[in-house]
């Protein structure tokens, strides 16, 4: 089983993205989606970017999570 969450890109360079969620940060390969840009948020999966999310739904996503672990 496999748990994704939304991660927000940082920054690109070429067919890699630095992605962040909370204070965790790690480089990611976008290569599968080719149009997104800074402040996107995606699901990653094994180290790339497999699909964009709506922003809104991403923060709630996120908002849910931080509820739950506190």
């Amino acid at each position: 089983m496999c748990l994704a969450v939304p991660m927000k890109i940082k920054s690109i360079n070429g067919d890699f993205a630095e992605v962040e969620i909370g204070k965790l940060v790690r480089t990611i390969n976008i290569q599968m989606l080719p149009k997104v840009k800074t402040g996107d948020y995606v699901i990653v999966h094994a180290g790339f970017a497999i699909e964009k999310v709506n922003p809104q739904k991403a923060e709630e996503t996120l908002r849910f999570i931080e509820n739950e672990i506190h």
